[in-house]
């Protein structure tokens, strides 16, 4: 039997930790670059953001801050949903974290994003 609280409605997000977290201007701006691995070849579709799960802050129904995302051709992300990041770094010798710190950095509008984050 199901708990009278299973059918009240549903609390609202407050959305708040989205503005520390989310850069929708750096994600299109990832999206513009090449796939991490195009020199490794067999990229395939357009460019996505790949969010490197294991960077911390994930919850149950929450991503990684968009700071910490790659851009990954549409074949090349959905190998790393496949594999997981573990196996997908071991395979390509890469390190997808590492990526993409240097990425957030050389991102044009991080200055302006993080001051206006305070």
């Amino acid at each position: 039997m199901l708990s009278r609280s299973a059918f009240a409605p549903r609390k609202k997000n407050s959305h708040k930790a989205d503005f520390q977290l989310r850069a929708p201007s750096f994600l299109q701006w990832l999206r513009g670059r090449n796939c991490l691995l195009c020199d490794k070849g067999g990229c395939e579709g357009r460019i996505e953001a790949a969010h490197v799960d294991y960077a911390g802050g994930k919850g149950m129904a929450l991503k990684v801050a968009d700071r910490f995302a790659v851009p990954l051709c549409s074949g090349h992300h959905r190998s790393q949903h496949s594999w997981g990041w573990k196996t997908f770094e071991v395979n390509f010798k890469i390190d997808a974290l590492e990526a993409s710190k240097a990425y957030w950095k050389a991102w044009p509008g991080r200055r302006a994003w993080e001051e206006s984050r305070g």
